[in-house]
């Protein structure tokens, strides 16, 4: 693959993954912060942050769509959202390590093989 095929993929993976960033966030840090306050308010703080995740997400899945089919543009995403969400359980939601994470993580690694083999 030549460089220039390669800057679509680059972008792709660097706009999923910040998309997962406030995904992660929008979807799990309330049960941190907002635990006390009624779900209503949870779900609009959610609502407001996960605007940001669409804003990276749809420029991110029209750029993969250019240069990978559908199902490796979700693979894709499914990896990266584990790659996100492993650090975020660990370090902001302080939950302990896992042996699961590692072997969820394999799969994850055979489900690209077999999405990008030719």
């Amino acid at each position: 693959m030549s460089a220039l095929a390669m800057h679509p993929i680059w972008r792709t993976v660097i706009l999923l993954a910040l998309s997962n960033v406030f995904m992660t966030f929008a979807w799990y840090a309330h049960l941190k912060h907002l635990g006390q306050k009624p779900w209503i308010v949870a779900a609009l703080v959610s609502w407001g942050i996960a605007l940001f995740e669409y804003l990276l997400q749809v420029p991110a899945n029209r750029t993969g769509y250019t240069v990978m089919t559908l199902p490796q543009l979700k693979i894709l995403q499914e990896v990266i959202t584990l790659s996100v969400f492993v650090p975020f359980v660990l370090l902001y939601m302080r939950q302990p390590l896992k042996l699961d994470y590692l072997w969820a993580s394999v799969c994850m690694l055979g489900a690209v093989y077999f999405m990008f083999r030719k």
